[in-house]
């Protein structure tokens, strides 16, 4: 069991007897009144999200989740297959099981699947993934890394903002967890 001021982006939790992953985590404190911790989650099972307050000195159970390498081999339609690297075990996902991580997946990518009692709940985002621009529009002269920032399409279909010098064919690292854009790299 864990306080809920003890909750943090990307952790598990068990509560009303469903799993959730939490997205978002504010620590308010209005005015005289005691503080709080305003969650946003997913429910892992439904998919639905929710958005719920916490008093600092409520307890929640965190989920105990076992982890294990799978590299992601394809896909057939909304299932997305991946092998375990150890075992050559495949498992199954559906697409909303996955979630916002299906535009940073690349063919033949090792990625770390959660199971919580032997059923895989999701995937933990790389730290970073590094992708190809496919699509951006073309750079101005004398525009410096200071300037606003452009929409780029990447190799699996996503837009990130990147700075004005990236162009086709550049590959960038993009942290997926935030979808943002980290660096171009050679």
């Amino acid at each position: 069991m864990i306080n809920a001021t003890q909750i943090r982006p990307g952790m598990i939790i068990v509560y009303e007897g469903d799993l959730y992953r939490v997205s978002s985590v504010h620590h308010l404190t209005p005015g005289n009144k005691r503080g709080f911790m305003q969650t946003k989650m997913k429910n892992l099972k439904t998919g639905l999200g929710t958005e719920r307050k916490f008093r600092s000195e409520d307890r929640l159970e965190q989920a105990t989740l076992e982890s294990r390498m799978m590299q992601y081999l394809y896909n057939e339609g909304d299932l997305y297959t991946f092998m375990d690297t150890e075992n050559y075990e495949q498992i199954s996902l559906a697409a909303g099981e996955i979630g916002e991580l299906l535009g940073y997946l690349l063919s033949n990518q090792v990625v770390e699947i959660e199971f919580f009692d032997g059923k895989p709940v999701g995937i933990s985002p790389p730290p970073t993934v590094d992708l190809e621009v496919v699509e951006t529009e073309p750079s101005l002269k004398g525009a410096t890394a200071s300037a606003s920032y452009k929409p780029a399409k990447l190799e699996t279909g996503i837009t990130v903002q990147v700075p004005p010098f990236v162009q086709v064919g550049d590959k960038v690292r993009v942290d997926p967890s935030e979808g943002k854009y980290l660096e171009r790299i050679k």
